[in-house]
């Protein structure tokens, strides 16, 4: 693999440019599903060096975004019943109906953020008399290594290790915006690390079945532009199709091995999204064989959902209708210090990106910008 840096060549960048602009002949909105690529289109500048005529819109595609209030309170209940609650760093930020496992650390529970899962089976191996819970947030890219931790648990005999799984699947939810009858969206570019595991035949199925190109692409300056140059050549040609630009880490099939874990532990069901709603087949819980690892089971978890802030716009946000600065509370409000909606919490999500790259997003860069951004 080449270095990074030949990935933000600004010549290179301009020359891709070029090539989008000579193929543009009417208007495009293009929606990007990965919050990894929305970070770096803002970051970078990209939508306001493209054409006019193309229009980016942010999709759900940041997992902790998504996860409802629901889960988050599920996760702080546990936490404030004495169990060893482990997550992810941003997990801890966002709010939940009452607190934020941030705040129900800093009122004495037991929460630990972790890079593994597998940190999270040793906390419990460790700690014999402790009940560990592991709060399982991510699309399909993080599912194989957290069924992996559940596979180890088991065969140690861990009984004292759970998992709360967030999981939600990436196509599905693809499927529900391309029927809400609120979104409009001409094509999309679809989260390479996603194919990385899951391959690219569901993308096919999806863009033949509604009609609307997919191409699946990467995350660095020249990746996002090869995708986009791509799909607008599939857009302006008719062509619904599926399409690979991300070919030096994706393959068709994906990883089988890990779609063989996935296929072993999980078994799909229905998701709610927060801002969004239940997507029928969008999430990914333990299969019945696992069922003593699922904290749901075990500890007999309320299914009752919860409500959302009436104020925040983070649904409408997170399926493409609003661009962050559209909310009333964005920048005021709702900050990263002090966050309203999850968009604003995860470093994947569209309204830190915003806030946090303001210049960028407000049309301030130059194409140069690319290579010098850190």
């Amino acid at each position: 693999m080449k270095l990074l840096s030949e990935y933000r060549d600004p010549e290179l960048v301009l020359r891709l440019l070029g090539k989008i602009e000579a193929r543009i002949t009417r208007s495009w909105r293009i929606m990007e599903v990965c919050g990894g690529q929305t970070h770096n289109l803002v970051k970078y500048g990209i939508p306001s060096l493209l054409p006019q005529a193309i229009t980016l819109v942010h999709g759900p595609g940041c997992p902790v975004c998504v996860t409802p209030r629901r889960l988050i309170d599920q996760a702080v209940a546990l936490a404030e019943r004495g169990v060893v609650l482990c997550s992810y760093g941003d997990m801890l930020r966002v709010p939940g109906s009452r607190k934020s496992l941030r705040e129900a650390k800093a009122g004495g529970a037991d929460v630990r953020m972790l890079y593994s899962p597998l940190e999270a089976v040793r906390i419990a191996r460790e700690n014999p008399g402790r009940e560990v819970v592991f709060f399982a947030v991510g699309f399909e890219t993080t599912a194989p290594a957290n069924g992996l931790a559940v596979a180890h648990a088991a065969r140690e005999g861990l009984r004292n290790f759970s998992l709360l799984s967030a999981h939600v699947l990436v196509p599905p939810a693809m499927e529900a915006l391309l029927t809400d009858p609120d979104c409009r969206i001409d094509g999309f570019l679809a989260a390479g690390h996603v194919c990385t595991v899951m391959g690219c035949e569901e993308y096919e199925a999806l863009a033949a079945r509604h009609r609307i190109p997919i191409v699946v692409t990467g995350f660095e300056p020249l990746d996002l532009l090869q995708g986009i140059l791509e799909l607008v050549i599939l857009l302006e040609e008719g062509r619904a199709e599926a399409k690979n630009a991300y070919g030096r880490v994706v393959r068709r099939e994906g990883n089988p091995e890990a779609r063989a874990l996935l296929t072993r532990i999980f078994a799909r069901v229905d998701r709610e999204w927060r801002g969004i709603g239940t997507i029928p087949g969008s999430g990914l819980d333990l299969r019945s064989e696992w069922k003593a690892f699922d904290a749901r089971v075990k500890f007999a978890l309320d299914p009752e959902k919860s409500e959302e802030a009436g104020e925040c716009q983070a649904g409408k946000i997170l399926k493409g209708i609003l661009k962050p600065p559209q909310c009333p509370l964005f920048g005021t409000k709702c900050t990263p210090i002090a966050p309203k909606g999850a968009p604003m919490v995860s470093s994947e999500g569209a309204c830190a990106a915003y806030f946090h790259f303001a210049g960028f997003a407000s049309g301030a860069e130059t194409k140069e910008s690319v290579a010098s951004a850190p």
